[in-house]
């Protein structure tokens, strides 16, 4: 049976220097890359640009109020009303 290859201590840190400073390399090269192009914008209803309308002057009001903690909820149930989610995440860049 052969005997085990035995590596010295120096050699195992050695190894894990290059791995860490591989990995760091590769960390600053993929955090300095060049993002992505933002996507076109798509059409929008007349209904879901009204209401991305009306959401803006909400929060415009709200920041004249004063209100800025962060926080704003919006509620909107109509029967038969287009569903303007997708529309809202695109508009005020739900993609974070």
């Amino acid at each position: 049976m052969p005997k085990p290859l035995r590596m010295s201590r120096r050699v195992w840190i050695a190894a894990w220097v290059v791995l860490c400073v591989a990995g760091g390399s590769a960390t600053v090269a993929l955090n300095t890359s060049r993002a992505p192009e933002s996507r076109p914008e798509k059409p929008v209803s007349p209904e879901c640009a009204e209401y991305i309308e009306d959401v803006e002057a909400q929060l415009a009001e709200a920041e004249r109020d004063g209100v800025d903690d962060g926080v704003l909820a919006f509620s909107r149930s109509r029967v038969g009303a287009e569903d303007c989610h997708d529309a809202l995440l695109d508009h005020f860049g739900g993609d974070r």
